[in-house]
């Protein structure tokens, strides 16, 4: 396999833009490439653009008639269909909606395309994880899931078992949805209670369909959880998941709306333990998975303080070049983010909170903690159906 890295780019995917209110800002995507330049990562990768997915790829996941309800709906967003979850306030629709959002699966779709063949050992897409969009409809700002994409044609190369871990504070629904029955891909997806957060699913008795017992795995994280708390319950659920499953392929959905800053949720996670996660997950592919890492990006909705820097770490951990939290943020960046948005830039790639720390599950079990709760009823719902301890 190649130790090459790959990072999807084409800047035609900042024009997945519902409009000027909507909180899926593209600004974020392109204050991240500009970051990832400004700190000298776009040297230590090859950066491609991908293809965008054809009718047939897209129909690896999506309906034929939804597909053409997007092809109308991008050639007169006055006639979509609302039936289909478009041309609705979460997923307005918008002139050019179906050739972007190809575009952006198809990054995704190439991203693990090279993994497979190895002609990367990594790639990274921030612009993609769009991990709601189901396969008759739009939902939750994403129109083609990229992710479940990415899966199906690794599924359609060979692939054996891919395993998707999704830490979005929003549910992988739609991701869950493609695989519910299908044994060969593991969903673990952690996320904000669905008493709390949409789309209120991802319970953690959601555990996949007769004959994939276990392929789907929720932990639901109380409103308010912070660092410690996000990662015990990774540390205490996923990796075991993994070096059982030992997926030929990773696959990973970084969702920087975890952050204590996002406008859409409840927990408070800090940019440090994102950080800390996808070294995690990176660790995870080497220890499991050959090294086989497709990075997605996904939601996140602060747009200048929080996103841009979540996904320049990401890229740096793939990479094999990871920033140092303490590492100041250079001067030219801060100044472009003023220009675009009028808002302050961060000066430094951390929130302050590195080294981040938390006590893993074996040191002891409190039955009146509200996190350790939730990370119980996952092990006990889905762990057994794997053959594991809960």
């Amino acid at each position: 396999m190649s130790g090459r890295v790959q990072l999807m780019w084409d800047e035609a995917v900042t024009g997945y833009d519902f409009g000027r209110d909507h909180p899926m800002d593209p600004v974020r995507l392109a204050l991240t490439r500009s970051l990832v330049g400004a700190l000298g990562l776009d040297r230590e990768v090859e950066v491609v653009a991908a293809k965008a997915a054809g009718e047939s790829t897209l129909r690896l996941v999506h309906r034929e008639d939804y597909i053409g309800a997007v092809r109308a709906a991008s050639a007169d967003p006055a006639a979509a269909d609302q039936s289909y979850g478009l041309g609705t306030t979460d997923d307005p629709a918008f002139a050019g909606m179906h050739e972007v959002s190809a575009l952006i699966a198809g990054q995704s779709v190439g991203a693990a395309e090279a993994v497979w063949r190895g002609d990367a050992s990594h790639a990274v897409n921030f612009a993609g994880g769009l991990h709601h969009a189901m396969p008759g409809a739009a939902s939750g700002f994403c129109v083609y899931n990229d992710a479940a994409l990415a899966i199906a044609r690794l599924l359609e190369l060979g692939a054996e078992r891919v395993a998707y871990v999704d830490v979005d504070v929003h549910h992988g629904d739609g991701v869950q949805a493609a695989f519910w029955e299908d044994p060969r891909v593991l969903t673990v997806s952690l996320h904000e209670h669905p008493r709390t957060l949409f789309p209120q699913t991802g319970w953690p008795e959601e555990t996949g369909a007769a004959g994939a017992e276990g392929g789907a795995v929720n932990v639901a994280l109380p409103a308010g959880t912070g660092d410690a708390g996000w990662l015990r319950a990774f540390h205490s659920v996923v990796p075991e998941l993994i070096a059982d499953f030992r997926p030929q392929v990773l696959v990973t959905q970084h969702g920087a709306d975890t952050h204590f800053e996002d406008p859409l949720a409840h927990l408070a996670v800090s940019l440090d333990a994102q950080r800390a996660v996808q070294v995690a997950c990176h660790e995870l592919a080497h220890a499991y998975a050959d090294g086989r890492w497709v990075a997605l990006g996904g939601g996140g909705y602060a747009v200048v303080e929080v996103v841009p820097r979540s996904w320049t770490h990401l890229v740096g951990i793939a990479a094999g070049r990871p920033v140092e939290p303490t590492t100041m943020i250079p001067e030219g960046w801060r100044q472009e983010v003023y220009a675009r948005t009028r808002q302050p830039a961060p000066r430094r790639m951390t929130d302050g909170r590195w080294p981040v720390s938390w006590a893993a599950w074996d040191e002891g079990y409190d039955p009146a903690d509200r996190l350790d709760q939730a990370i119980l009823a996952t092990r006990r719902a889905a762990f057994p159906l794997r053959g594991l301890l809960a």
